[in-house]
């Protein structure tokens, strides 16, 4: 998959994120890809170019299960679409999509994160206070499972 994607990248220059920063326009782990691209067109154009080299290589996109976020001056750009296999890729304003165990939807803040989390903490800390574990295994679950699992998302 490496060398499909380094075979792709050369159809788009570095990212401009702006404030002098850039990045590569092609991020991969594992069989999740990410593109990011500062020009519409460059967009276009990688993605045509990987659906040419995955079909090539006998090999094909999902494009369901994929999402797409197009951001124009600060904004979510509802109105662009991407396609790839002949199949329109859903934007995340239609559907919002899980990462690392993150949702991301299109209003892009996080101001219902921290309900979420102080929900997930109180039904957590309820459910560990009603097991029949002794108090110093109690305190392990909350040190070890608990907190961690409250620190990922954020």
């Amino acid at each position: 998959m490496e060398v499909i994607l380094k075979a792709a990248e050369g159809n788009a220059g570095l990212a401009n994120l702006g404030g002098g920063c850039s990045m590569p326009p092609v991020k991969a782990f594992m069989d999740d890809t990410t593109i990011v691209c500062s020009k519409e067109d460059e967009t276009r154009r990688m993605l045509t170019r990987l659906d040419d080299l995955m079909s090539w290589c006998r090999m094909e996109f999902k494009p369901k299960k994929s999402r797409s976020l197009s951001i124009r001056r600060g904004k979510v750009d509802e109105a662009t679409t991407f396609t790839v296999a002949e199949q329109q890729i859903p934007t995340v304003s239609q559907e919002p999509v899980k990462s690392l165990g993150r949702w991301y939807d299109f209003s892009m803040k996080d101001m219902r994160r921290g309900a979420e989390t102080l929900e997930l903490a109180s039904e957590s800390l309820l459910a560990i206070n009603k097991c029949e574990l002794q108090g110093r295994f109690k305190i392990w679950c909350v040190q070890f499972m608990l907190i961690l699992t409250l620190l990922w998302p954020l």
